[in-house]
Order: structure tokens, then sequence, then C-alpha cells
């Protein structure tokens, strides 16, 4: 039965975009599928449709100053009001920190960081207007420790973490759930496009990413303050807090290289 209701999902085209948009239209939700490419998104659509909610398509590149605002703009101009936004998009990149572009860095960072923060500020904003709403912010459990030859994009989601756990408790009286999810290592292609070839033992802890999105959606609406998928990777985050920061440096940088 559709609900009425809206939900954007950033980063749909592909991986857990994909699985989350399907989890809410199961749901019932009506959906904004916004990403890079059009003809993804389109077939992306497609398969949704027979769920008999309204589904539409807004191509945004988030990595482009500018582009979260403009896509908050389109949404209005169709008449949407935003119960949930899933800001799912973001992009690593792999290899040591000083042989990566300062163009590429600051494109990732956009997307990771200044696209999510614009989209949050701007839809909790009529979120907490109607007193009513649910945000997920995607961070990684990269978030819990720095990460060699993943510096910047491990800083970019400790700030997810970080931001998403505050707004948590700020906009609980307003009656809107702010959910962090970290997930770990999935298969969706994210290694391969951050440039890194994954190892065997990297493989071995992976999640599918429909799990994935499924703990998300499932802490987002049990209105949690945040949820790390996968058993292994929970272990990995509650460790993380106890291990002295110069060893836990080492060991991730080990994991990440085996």
């Amino acid at each position: 039965m559709n609900t009425g209701k809206w939900a954007l999902v950033t980063g749909a085209s592909g991986g857990m975009g994909v699985e989350f948009a399907s989890l809410l239209a199961e749901r019932g939700y009506n959906l904004v599928l916004t990403a890079r490419s059009a003809d993804r998104l389109e077939k992306v659509a497609s398969n949704l449709r027979s769920f008999g909610g309204q589904i539409h398509v807004e191509r945004s590149d988030l990595s482009q100053e500018g582009a979260a605002a403009a896509l908050v703009e389109t949404i209005r101009k169709r008449g949407i009001v935003l119960d949930v936004l899933i800001n799912n998009a973001g992009q690593g990149l792999h290899g040591d920190f000083v042989d990566q572009s300062a163009e590429d860095i600051e494109q990732m960072l956009r997307l990771n960081i200044s696209s999510l923060t614009t989209l949050t500020h701007e839809i909790a904003t009529g979120m907490a207007e109607r007193r009513r709403g649910h945000i997920l912010l995607v961070a990684s459990l990269t978030a819990f420790m720095p990460c060699p030859t993943y510096a910047a994009y491990a800083a970019s989601k400790a700030y997810v973490r970080n931001f998403g756990e505050a707004l948590h408790a700020e906009m609980a009286p307003r009656d809107v759930t702010v959910t962090v999810l970290s997930p770990g290592l999935m298969d969706t292609g994210f290694l391969n496009a951050a440039g890194q070839e994954p190892s065997k033992s990297m493989k071995r802890t992976m999640t599918s990413p429909r799990e994935t999105a499924k703990a998300g959606i499932d802490a987002l609406f049990a209105g949690r303050q945040t949820v790390v998928a996968g058993s292994m990777n929970r272990l990995v985050a509650a460790v993380s807090a106890f291990i002295p920061r110069g060893r836990l440096t080492r060991m991730a940088g080990q994991l990440l290289q085996e």
C-alpha cells in the first residue's frame, strides 16, 4: 500500500542506493532518485515502479559546487515534501595522500561532506517545521579509525559519523530521527572506483549491500542513533575505542593492504 510519503535517495544508481530505494518502495514510499547517471537511474526506477509508487529521477552530480542546493530547489518546484532523506552518495580515494590530485580530493570532500551537509540542512529544516521526518547518513567503518591510504576518505566519514550522531540529539525534540549507518566492505564496486583491488582478507569480511541497507533502514525507523552493519564490523568498531591511536592506525593500514 502506498503511503503517499516521499523519500529522497542519493547515489541511487547502484550498490546500496538501489537497495535503499527498493526497501523504501516496499514500505510504500514514493521516491526521488538521484545520481550522476540518468540512464542507470531510469533502469532502477523502471524496476521499482512495480511497487505502485511514484518515482522521479533527478540527475545530479553532488561532487560539483552548488549541486546540492540546486537539487533541493528542483524537488521543491515539483511540490514534493520529503519525509525521508537517505544521504548515501559517497566516493573514496585510495593511495598515499600526496600522490592524489588536489582536484580529486576536493571533489570527494564536496560529495562526502559539503553536499551531504547542505542536503541535510535544507531538508531537515522543513522536517523540523513539520515535526516529522527521518534522515539516514551513510558513514563507514573507517570513521572509527585513522586509515593510511584512505586518509582523506576516512576523515570525511568520521565527520559524517560525528555530525549525524550530534544531529540525532538535536533533532529528537523536533520529532525528526537522524541515524548514522556505518558499513564495512561491500561488493558494490567501491574499491575498484577508489583505485584498489580487494584482497582475499577483504573479501572474507564483505557484507551484502541488501543486508547492509536493511540494517540502516531498520535502525532509522526504530529511531536509533547509530548502527554498524555486520557482526564482525560491530566488533571492530567496539574494540577500536580501546586501542591506542598509534597502534590502531598501524592495524588499519595493515588490514587495508593485506
